[in-house]
């Protein structure tokens, strides 16, 4: 069974860099294992981190408008096509990483049989896999709208400043009820010392499991474009015992 994380957070709260580093280090802890990651975030970042400009999406798929590496396959059904097209798009970043991307998605109250047929084809692909990890929009209803799948950890970026901590507790309303059963919490990136306090008080105030921070990488903050980051896979190293995810050589 896949464990799926999810990492949650307002634009440019460093989403992208922080899924990049995870996955960095579930490489190093189970190189045996498979990873998918799925790219559910609207600007697409996640695939243009690793040198990819994906354009073939789910929403292609749900569009019409997918281009085919291979012929249509005949005597399908609909759902079986829906399958075959999502493995399409499939990009292999080696030989135990992929990445897919979704791009828009339709409304869960759409009657369309498309969106329940997407629905249960990411379904069945998200269980192939050891490891998920959704690079995702705002919050978990965006995601919830294109899969209804359990998460295991849902991390909510933040940035160490009062503005951004009430964003984050919008967040945690919004995405609770889609991470039930699972782990929920918050990380502080771009930390600074004499910020923290006073995060620290508000984010505890509203009752938010603080499971880690990251302090500015200023790499980044100078125009790097890969979102790649020894300073925040060292963070993410520091406080990965309290992610509730298999530990190492566990």
């Amino acid at each position: 069974m896949a464990v799926k994380i999810a990492i949650t957070g307002k634009s440019g709260s460093g989403k992208t860099t922080i899924a990049k580093a995870l996955a960095k280090l579930l490489q190093e802890y189970f190189p045996e294992k498979s990873i998918l990651l799925f790219d559910n975030d609207l600007t697409g970042e996640l695939g243009h981190s690793y040198g990819y400009d994906i354009r073939n999406t789910i929403y292609g798929i749900r569009s019409g408008k997918h281009e085919y590496k291979t012929g249509i396959p005949e005597g399908m059904s609909k759902q079986e096509y829906v399958e075959w097209a999502i493995e399409d798009i499939i990009v292999p970043l080696n030989d135990n990483v992929d990445i897919i991307v979704s791009w828009f998605v339709g409304a869960k109250d759409c009657r369309c049989p498309i969106t329940g047929q997407i629905n249960d084809a990411c379904q069945r692909l998200i269980e192939r896999y050891d490891f998920v990890i959704f690079d995702c929009e705002f919050d978990l209803k965006y995601l919830n709208q294109l899969v209804d799948t359990d998460i295991d950890l849902a991390l909510i970026i933040t940035n160490p400043t009062s503005e951004s901590v009430k964003l984050t507790k919008r967040i945690a309303e919004f995405s609770s009820k889609y991470a039930a059963g699972g782990q929920l919490g918050v990380v502080i990136n771009k930390a600074e010392s004499v910020n923290l306090d006073k995060v620290y008080s508000e984010l505890k105030e509203a009752d938010l499991d603080i499971l880690g921070s990251i302090p500015v990488d200023n790499n980044l903050t100078n125009g790097t474009v890969n979102w790649e980051s020894n300073t925040v896979y060292e963070a993410v190293k520091q406080f990965y015992f309290r992610l509730n995810l298999p530990q190492e050589n566990s």
